[in-house]
């Protein structure tokens, strides 16, 4: 398994034409950079990824000294990866005079069509420069005020509002404590505003930047130590600050602060099947939506289906990171949901993984249990693991059913009959011996 692993991360080399992009280095190559570039947000599991190398390096090589071709492994680093609303893969964007907001790549996957693609756009890119559209770097007309993000994406935080704001808001925070007079706060200054506007689109406000003038109020400045400047600071709820160790640009201030969200995020919420718009929606919403099966409430009762579903609530809190859907039934609620699975009518509990865009399924196969869980979904996570087209190659009918109460099931209720009077002799023809 190790060696494999270590192949699939290995798509491209420092012998290749094509960059290899973090969110170490993507403000530097890609954000700050007058060039065009193409850039593959690919995972090493993705078999679709593993045919387009060949291309994609043939690429790289053909445009050399004219368009950038680099490439992101988006598994590793999914906060790059969302914050350029990456949904499957592999994604193709071109990163043109506007870098904060890239164009989707629509045309084929060979190298042809992509080196005609690049030349298309860049192309597009002269002729608006040649028109005064376009001039210089995004980065630089950033830093100097316009495009990167707004300074009102960034909360001014004082001695008077701070507790209301960070420490009573139960959200995450960055805090930057700077001083006016400070070169690197200046230099600092368009990367925490451009961090600023793309956090809280991409978290749903759910992740703050703030600043604080240490020189002005200098209580706070004092509460937290503060003896340089800038530093930025990470409050959560309930917890003691902890200093920022990540680095300045905007690009790894970004990815930092979505490590955080996800980090502190609630899991995703466990729904039961109850129409074809929950299943529809949670499974083109996410890479994959986990679905259980679970025993007929008869079967279990209350207190056994809680179990089944404690166990898969665990399972989402440790998968949360990977943004999947998590969706249950009872057996024999959802038939056609069943047989499009090869579930087939017995095995419960059961679960299966579906990938909605690809109409590609995977099931469980060891226990209903967390290590039997985790280990099914690992193996997804690394691209192993057998997988069969959903029946029918499409989402099936789903029937609308009424919510689990929470209750226990009850037999249903039978009419009671007065036997007394029946002759059962009348009933059965009983044969004289």
């Amino acid at each position: 398994m190790c060696a494999r692993l270590l192949t699939l991360a290995s798509f491209y080399s420092a012998s290749d034409d094509v960059v290899e992009l973090n969110p170490s280095n993507f403000n530097r190559e890609v954000l700050q950079s007058d060039s065009l570039w193409l850039i593959e947000f690919y995972a090493p599991w993705c078999g679709h990824c593993q045919s387009l190398t060949a291309d994609w390096k043939k690429t790289a090589t053909a445009l050399k000294g004219i368009v950038k071709v680099g490439a992101v492994d988006a598994d590793q680093h999914n906060s790059l990866g969302g914050q350029y609303s990456v949904r499957g893969f592999p994604t193709i964007k071109i990163f043109g005079a506007n870098k904060n907001k890239p164009d989707d790549y629509q045309g084929g996957r060979n190298s042809q069509a992509i080196v005609d693609g690049a030349l298309n756009a860049l192309q597009t890119l002269v002729k608006d420069r040649m028109s005064g559209r376009s001039g210089g770097s995004d980065y630089s007309r950033q830093s100097g005020g316009g495009g990167g993000g707004s300074k009102k994406d960034v909360v001014e935080l004082t001695d008077d509002n701070f507790d209301r704001l960070v420490l009573n808001s139960g959200e995450v925070w960055l805090v930057e404590f700077f001083a006016p007079w400070c070169g690197h706060c200046k230099s600092l200054e368009p990367e925490w505003a451009a961090a600023a506007s793309a956090v809280k689109e991409q978290t749903k406000d759910k992740v703050h930047l703030g600043a604080v003038d240490a020189t002005v109020h200098q209580g706070l400045a004092s509460r937290y130590g503060i003896r340089g400047f800038p530093t930025i600071k990470i409050f959560k709820k309930g917890e003691e600050p902890e200093d920022y160790q990540g680095g300045r640009t905007r690009g790894d201030i970004i990815a930092g602060a979505l490590d955080l969200f996800s980090d502190n995020a609630a899991p995703p919420e466990l729904l039961e099947i109850l129409n074809a718009d929950v299943l529809k929606k949670t499974c083109d919403d996410y890479q994959l939506c986990v679905i259980a099966v679970l025993p007929h409430i008869l079967d279990t009762g209350a207190a056994g289906r809680n179990g089944y579903l404690e166990v898969m609530m665990k399972m989402a809190e440790k998968y949360k990171k990977k943004m999947w859907g998590w969706l249950w039934t009872e057996a024999g609620v959802q038939m056609e949901l069943e047989a499009s699975l090869g579930i087939g009518g017995f095995g419960y509990p059961a679960m299966a993984a579906i990938n909605a865009r690809k109409m590609k399924f995977a099931l469980l196969k060891g226990s209903f249990s967390e290590t039997g869980i985790h280990e099914f979904l690992r193996d997804l996570s690394v691209g192993r693991g057998s997988t069969a087209t959903v029946g029918g190659g499409a989402l099936p009918n789903i029937n609308s059913v009424e919510a689990w109460d929470g209750k226990d099931g009850e037999l249903p209720v039978e009419d009671d009959y007065d036997l007394s009077d029946v002759d059962l002799d009348d009933i059965f023809d009983k044969d004289e011996l």
